[in-house]
């Protein structure tokens, strides 16, 4: 809609995961380590957590690019709204787990035996399977956090049969710290915070360059306006400075100023949207 007056190859807001945007921050690349060292070194869990759109998914998207080979079936649950049998038969289902002919494939039973022999055979073939699964903070409400330990449970020669990634906001670490059942078996924690002003100015500039942007398009004191308004949360900055260049656009601007970002932020605020 508005690339050509921009001069932009692309979009350069879009709230999808694409690699090609992703921004190497302090606290997603040190989150990116932390979750390829529990990978790689076979630990039973790990946990990212953070603020709603502060990049986990991003994150987590970078990481299945980055892990060797060996590592598959990679498992992504996006909302874990389930209970304990339909999580079971989910995740059977999502790694590929063979049913036997005429077996009560939806019970629960029968969803950990297929997920344990086939992460014993996945296990002797060379491989391990990743599980990650999104807004893990709902899981305690649901009555599953126990369903997703019990997973845990499954080893070949002393070693988990799948590295499980719990994915959720800042309330599942105290969540986890009254499960030391399962805490203590997590291998890696990382907590994603909200961008530095510096970091956000950084990241509106990484991805305008990514979407190929030739010229200034947002004033210095408009970056800084993006920052203060959305507190530094990246989905936040991507909505408004999307927002922002659609009005720029219309309006034919040559540049996008602080005031015309805040003028655009009050239209969100009136409404309702965050």
């Amino acid at each position: 809609m508005y690339e050509a007056y921009w001069q932009l190859e692309k979009k350069p807001f879009e709230s999808g995961v694409d690699q090609q945007f992703y921004y190497p921050g302090e606290a997603h690349q040190g989150a990116l380590l932390k979750l390829r060292y529990a990978v790689e070194n076979y630990r039973g869990a790990a946990v990212l957590a953070g603020p709603t759109g502060s990049g986990k998914t991003t994150v987590v998207e970078a990481l299945w690019q980055q892990l060797p080979e060996e590592f598959t079936p990679l498992v992504h649950l996006v909302f874990p709204d389930f209970d304990s049998r339909e999580l079971l038969t989910y995740l059977a289902d999502e790694l590929g787990a063979p049913a036997p002919p005429n077996a009560p494939r939806y019970t629960a039973d029968e969803s950990v035996r297929r997920i344990e022999r086939f992460l014993r055979s996945n296990a002797q073939q060379g491989y391990h399977a990743v599980v990650a699964i999104d807004e893990a903070h709902l899981l305690e409400q649901n009555g599953t956090l126990q369903t997703v330990r019990l997973l845990l449970n499954f080893t070949l020669d002393a070693r988990p049969g799948l590295t499980l990634l719990l994915i959720g906001q800042s309330a599942l670490l105290p969540q986890l710290s009254r499960t030391p059942d399962l805490d203590e078996r997590i291998g890696a924690k990382a907590l994603l915070r909200p961008l530095g002003l510096e970091e956000s100015i950084s990241y509106v500039n990484h991805r305008l360059s990514a979407a190929g942007a030739k010229r200034t398009i947002f004033e210095p004191a408009a970056i800084e306006a993006l920052h203060e308004l959305t507190s530094g949360i990246p989905r936040r900055i991507n909505r408004l400075a999307d927002l922002a260049l659609v009005v720029g656009y219309a309006d034919q601007l040559e540049s996008i100023d602080a005031d015309r970002i805040r003028s655009v932020c009050d239209e969100l605020v009136a409404v309702g949207q965050d």
